[in-house]
């Protein structure tokens, strides 16, 4: 499993999308199952298929304002950025395929 990077502040977020072309964000708590046994799977896949997409997690217990400001107020939540506009959202059902759908043809794209 590919690590994400944990991210701390609404400026360390929008530094890591400016700066990298393709990212895809988790957005988790400690105590949402779901969130826990999906990070690894995302990680599995990012490594395998799309090594060149940066992916962070943000526990939105510890951060709840950075969750309020991109909307999130159930979870889980993933979020797809390509060029650093939004792409792509998943909440609360969904699967790891429909994301990796959602994500092989932009990610073709890339430079």
């Amino acid at each position: 499993m590919s690590a994400p990077i944990e991210i701390h502040s609404a400026a360390e977020l929008k530094l890591l999308l400016q700066q990298n072309n393709a990212v895809l964000l988790l957005f988790g708590a400690p105590h949402c199952g779901v969130c826990q046994s999906i990070k690894p799977r995302i990680g599995d896949m990012l490594r395998d298929e799309f090594n060149q997409m940066k992916w962070a997690y943000i526990d939105c217990q510890r951060h709840p304002a950075i969750a309020a400001a991109y909307h999130v107020f159930s979870l889980p939540v993933v979020e797809l950025y390509f060029y650093g506009q939004a792409f792509g959202r998943f909440a609360k059902v969904f699967s790891i395929r429909d994301v990796n759908e959602a994500i092989a043809r932009p990610y073709q794209m890339l430079d």
